[in-house]
């Protein structure tokens, strides 16, 4: 490798002129005290400085500037040599990174939360969500209808109970919603290659902490919920990302999941 090498008088450099380490290493300040050297180093020296072929890339060379500003805002004793407190600091800025390590291959965990939100669902058409064996002989499911006042007994009151994520997304709040006095829960679920479809999943225990991949299936119970606007809210699967909980413009249709865009509805209120 070839080095070009220069001395540059006091009279010819700025106090602020630093070293800088080539690959081998760094190289030994002009400072006739051996024992100083460790801590500060005489600036009225002459200064060596080295120009390496090797390239650099654009954030280093971007550290190198940000560095060099910041190095002559360095406070200086009054023999002209640097404080060994304030080329610490400077160090501990400049020179050390500090990295988020995560796990490889680490488990996804959702835990409850103690707060618990009563509610009832109705899409933006003020259709409500209901219980369909209820009303029929059918499997376990939930439509949507616009309820009168003589069928509002019909209306499913949800227990939707928040949980923290052990690695935080933007994709909006984990919730369960567990039909209250029961022990039914809303499921987003997938059999063999068919597309992911909504139903009412019985489950049993309390459901504090939830893993992805949980060999019960209770991944299927977590949903994202995004406010959407001032009223209106998502629910999007967490096991099946992009799926989001859907009603049909028609009364007595199935709630379903749907992939937007879609002729669907995804926009929610919770009524008290």
């Amino acid at each position: 490798m070839e080095r070009l090498e220069r001395y540059i008088l006091p009279s010819d450099a700025l106090e602020t002129d630093i070293i800088y380490p080539d690959s081998a290493g760094f190289d030994e300040p002009d400072c006739p005290d051996q024992l100083g050297m460790m801590c500060q180093c005489d600036m009225h020296k002459d200064i060596k400085l080295e120009l390496s072929p090797h390239p650099h890339s654009m954030r280093k060379v971007v550290n190198i500037v940000i560095a060099v500003e910041k190095l002559k805002h360095i406070k200086k004793m009054s023999s002209g040599k640097f404080c060994e407190d304030a080329l610490l600091n400077f160090i501990l800025e400049n020179v050390i990174e500090e990295r988020l390590v995560k796990p490889l291959n680490a488990t996804q965990t959702y835990c409850k939360t103690s707060r618990t939100l009563q509610c009832s669902v109705c899409d933006k058409y003020k259709k409500t969500l209901v219980q369909s064996n209820k009303l029929t002989n059918q499997d376990l499911h939930l439509k949507a209808v616009t309820l009168s006042a003589g069928t509002i007994q019909y209306k499913v009151q949800f227990s939707m109970s928040p949980y923290v994520s052990s690695d935080p997304q933007n994709n909006g709040q984990p919730v369960c919603l567990g039909i209250s006095n029961s022990n039914l829960y809303i499921a987003c679920t997938q059999s063999g290659g068919s597309p992911p479809v909504l139903l009412l999943k019985e489950v049993s225990g309390p459901l504090n902490t939830i893993t992805a991949g949980d060999p019960n299936g209770y991944d299927s119970l977590l949903f994202f919920r995004k406010e959407t606007g001032t009223d209106y809210n998502t629910f999007e699967s967490v096991k099946y990302p992009g799926w989001f909980i859907s009603t049909a413009f028609d009364d007595w249709k199935r709630v379903e999941m749907s992939q937007v865009p879609t002729d669907r509805t995804t926009d929610f209120t919770l009524e008290d």
